[in-house]
């Protein structure tokens, strides 16, 4: 495929951006490795888990963790987007460990309360108890991401790089 600098295929360049590639596939690999806790841990096949919040590791933090360290990787630790990413990455993982934690502990304490008192609870009146994540959830996604991206952004590049390589598109 060739890919012409007219307005036609320019979001084809959306894959040339190595930090978001590596970033969501830091995500996808926290939010897959879910199943094998779960399988190793507790010692269930629960694929559902890969379109759960919460649980070991945290995929939200991976995500952040990881485009931050590719923004600092790309630009220098010292550029101000760095500070951003870093920033914004800080209030991702508070809020999954603090608040969303708190609304599911909350919603299973409601749960509890709403089954000792009613013999009618179905799945429509049950609240959702897995939002957030504990402190080791949060911090193994947030070594997990920069694990992920850093090499695949130094040793492997964007997805239009290796598109590239492997001839399927040229520029």
């Amino acid at each position: 495929m060739n890919i012409n600098s007219g307005g036609e295929f320019q979001f084809v360049f959306i894959l040339d951006n190595a930090v978001l590639a590596w970033g969501l596939a830091a995500c996808g690999l926290a939010q897959f490795s879910k199943l094998l806790f779960e399988l190793i841990f507790k010692q269930r096949w629960r694929p559902s888990v890969l379109i759960e919040t919460g649980g070991m590791p945290s995929s939200h933090s991976a995500l952040v963790t990881g485009t931050a360290a590719g923004v600092g990787l790309q630009l220098g630790f010292d550029d101000p987007v760095f500070a951003l990413a870093s920033t914004i990455a800080f209030i991702v993982m508070y809020d999954a460990s603090g608040i969303r934690r708190s609304a599911g502990l909350t919603a299973a304490k409601v749960n509890q309360i709403s089954k000792e008192n009613s013999n009618e609870l179905s799945s429509e009146t049950t609240l959702k108890e897995s939002l957030g994540h504990t402190k080791l959830e949060v911090l193994v996604g947030s070594v997990f991401g920069p694990i992920v991206a850093l090499p695949g952004i130094f040793f492997i590049g964007s997805p239009l790089h290796i598109l590239q390589m492997i001839g399927l598109v040229s520029l």
